[in-house]
């Protein structure tokens, strides 16, 4: 065992031959690094592409996203690698992914980051309401996309001084339509009021969807020019429930009230 371990030693001692093992040292290193990099390179690689062409403000579902097998050497920086990363997202604005086509992170964004996602937001048969608003009405702007809100109206009628008819002037106050859903606050601009929270932004809008016939029957109390009508939006914790309660007429009387007193609806 001395013998061996000396016979070492002495092997070691010899400059010609640590030199010589060094340089098998490196070139094996070499030889296995540049087939590690060579392999890196070509082995191909699975990533999601389009099996058809999705249009802007579409969402990406499962049935239209395949996979690829793609050298690495040819994935520029931005190609998203992951299906789980595309599928739910919406190409940009701008972005068409044609049928056949990689996804890259600059032409697919989350629902929240397109400007006008509010048309994504509410069920069919309903249309889009936009409800003039202030600081004062939104509770010092405490109203936010995502939280519900009842309507409430106030109806008092434009009578002359003299009149003797025991119904002028009486003030109708009621709650409306409940369980509406905030789909956006924007302001004079058309501007989203929280895209920047370091920044004041004084409310002009809330935006929110009502079926059809609520639709009309809220535009007919806007516009009644006769009457001095208000629409007054106030807050509600149906956000907080499980399953938020459907937009539902609440008062009957008003909505008589405002047939009667409007013309026909054309239907």
């Amino acid at each position: 065992m001395a013998n061996l371990t000396n016979g070492i030693k002495k092997f070691l001692s010899n400059k010609n031959t640590v030199t010589i093992l060094g340089v098998v040292i490196a070139v094996l290193i070499l030889y296995f690094g540049y087939n590690y990099r060579v392999r890196q390179a070509t082995n191909p690689v699975d990533v999601p592409y389009a099996k058809v062409t999705i249009e802007p403000g579409t969402k990406i579902t499962e049935d239209m996203v395949g996979t690829m097998k793609v050298p690495p050497a040819m994935l520029t920086d931005g190609v998203i690698r992951e299906v789980a990363a595309v599928v739910g997202k919406y190409p940009n604005v701008d972005s068409i992914i044609p049928e056949g086509s990689l996804f890259y992170s600059r032409s697919v964004v989350e629902k929240e980051q397109l400007p006008d996602n509010i048309i994504l937001d509410y069920p069919k048969g309903y249309t889009l309401y936009n409800l003039a608003v202030d600081s004062r009405s939104t509770y010092g702007n405490s109203i936010y996309p995502g939280n519900y809100i009842d309507i409430y109206l106030r109806i008092t009628k434009k009578v002359a001084e003299n009149s003797t008819n025991k119904d002028d002037n009486k003030l109708m106050y009621a709650k409306f339509i409940e369980n509406v859903k905030v789909l956006a606050v924007r302001d004079s601009s058309g501007k989203n009021v929280f895209a920047n929270t370091d920044e004041e932004v004084t409310p002009a809008m809330i935006i929110f969807a009502l079926p059809e016939d609520d639709y009309i029957l809220l535009k007919k109390a806007e516009e009644l020019a006769t009457y001095n009508s208000e629409i007054i939006p106030v807050p509600t914790a149906e956000s907080l429930e499980d399953d938020p309660a459907d937009v539902k007429v609440s008062s009957k009387a008003l909505k008589d009230y405002i047939n009667e007193i409007t013309v026909w609806d054309g239907k």
